[in-house]
């Protein structure tokens, strides 16, 4: 009865199999058993109702399945929003009913959850004083949170690192700047904290001083710290993307983009285990990176160059493998600066700051089609995101546009919120989460019947 029940329930992904009767369900075949429980445990372990990092729960920006809001304004289709207590540009992330983001309130670092009914749960202050972004587009909390579903890990310009419970009580803090020196980017802190299952790694890319660390999850120690110096010219050896870990075969792998290469580290020991360099052949001084990688199956995608090149590296190998690991490198446009791109299957869809989407076949690198979704001067820093089979792109004005994923390209609808935006939205259950720099909208169908700020 109980799986009876599971198999009914209209969360179930339409791929799942359905029983022709109870009886046939109450005597199955001992095969039939074991495959279900098998998808059962598949369907346990991929639910996907948090969005626990930026780029969500699978780190390639593909929402949860299921149907999302096509149309909406500022006062349309929105079930609430709340008004933000200070500058913020990280995305936020959700866990069960929390949704947690960072700010500057009275010019302090904070972390903040609010319920997804738009009420607000707590804030603490983390790690005191912040520090305000020096571009016009940053603040001094652009690194977004990260969670395990047990501890929520947050990261300011300051280079305050925390660790805090899902009630946001600090667990424990440490400051990498304090210990290891202040940050030599020209601009603003950009990388976010990621997790492995035992701990959480900060990659810090600069002009001199750049390393990796990695500290116990748990209390906060410092598991190891790898020096990261390459041989990259001036404003090439700065960095502002998130790292990606890949865990395959028990075993997990740090993958890094920046320095003009992407180099793999064992989580373990923070050994290098391999590198491609090569991203920046003709030594350009100001090839700093800002879009992120991506994994595509067995290839890492590395948006390059200012948006000129995206290169596709096989995955594995041993020492420098620039010459037998590159796949292909794409340098006729189809890449992104700032925007991190999204993977789904054989398809990457890459957007680069002016609005242009491409699809590519991840295989061969080979553009499918790519289109212009409006002409206008205003970028685009927020991510794509691929939800409900449409392609979500959101521009710093905070206009989000939506787009066809199919064979040719479409613009299907194009929303209005009026308020400066640089954070990627948020898809789950059917609403879609967008951080402005003023407030935080719920599009959709209301959770409930709680006002926002009660």
């Amino acid at each position: 009865a109980a799986l009876c029940s599971v198999l009914s329930c209209p969360r179930c992904p339409s791929w799942l199999p359905r029983p022709k009767s109870r009886e046939s369900l109450a005597m199955p075949r001992p095969a039939s058993i074991v495959t279900l429980l098998a998808v059962l445990a598949v369907v346990s372990t991929a639910r996907a109702d948090n969005w626990p990092s930026w780029r969500g729960p699978t780190q390639n920006g593909v929402a949860p399945s299921g149907s999302y809001p096509v149309k909406w304004s500022a006062t349309e289709n929105v079930a609430w929003k709340v008004k933000l207590p200070g500058k913020g540009t990280s995305t936020p992330i959700v866990w069960e009913d929390l949704i947690i983001l960072t700010a500057q309130e009275d010019g302090q670092n904070t972390a903040m959850a609010i319920n997804r009914r738009g009420k607000t749960i707590w804030k603490t202050t983390a790690g005191g004083l912040g520090i305000k972004g020096k571009h016009r587009k940053a603040s001094g909390s652009n690194p977004s949170p990260v969670t395990d579903g047990k501890h929520v890990y947050v990261y300011f310009k300051t280079g305050d690192l925390l660790c805090l419970s899902l009630a946001g009580k600090v667990v424990w803090q440490t400051n990498l700047q304090k210990t290891w020196g202040k940050d030599t980017l020209w601009w603003d802190l950009g990388t976010s904290p990621v997790l492995s299952d035992k701990k959480v790694l900060v990659a810090v890319m600069q002009t001199g001083g750049s390393y990796v660390a990695a500290f116990d999850k748990l209390t906060g120690k410092l598991a190891w710290k790898r020096d990261r110096d390459l041989d990259a010219p001036l404003e090439a050896a700065q960095s502002y993307t998130t790292p990606i870990v890949l865990k395959r075969n028990k075993r997990e792998t740090l993958l890094v983009l920046g320095a003009d290469h992407v180099t793999a580290h064992d989580v373990d020991s923070g050994n290098e285990t391999w590198r491609v360099g090569g991203l920046n052949p003709t030594g350009h001084k100001f090839f700093r990176s800002i879009s992120s990688p991506v994994v595509a199956g067995d290839l890492l995608l590395a948006p390059y160059s200012r948006g000129g090149t995206l290169t596709a590296i096989r995955l594995g190998g041993s020492g420098d493998v620039t010459k037998s690991h590159v796949a292909w490198s794409n340098t006729g446009g189809a890449s992104a600066d700032v925007p991190t791109p999204v993977v789904s299957g054989h398809r990457a869809f890459v957007c680069n700051d002016r609005g242009k989407l491409t699809c590519l076949d991840t295989r061969t690198g080979k553009a499918l089609w790519s289109g212009v979704v409006e002409k206008n001067r205003t970028g685009y820093s927020s991510s794509p995101i691929l939800a409900g089979g449409r392609i979500y792109l959101t521009r710093e004005d905070g206009k989000t546009f939506v787009v066809g994923s199919g064979e040719t390209f479409e613009v299907i609808e194009s929303n209005e919120l009026g308020e400066f935006t640089v954070a990627t939205p948020v898809f789950l259950n059917g609403q879609i989460l967008l951080r402005t720099t003023e407030h935080l909208y719920c599009i959709g169908k209301s959770a409930g019947s709680a006002a926002a700020g009660e």
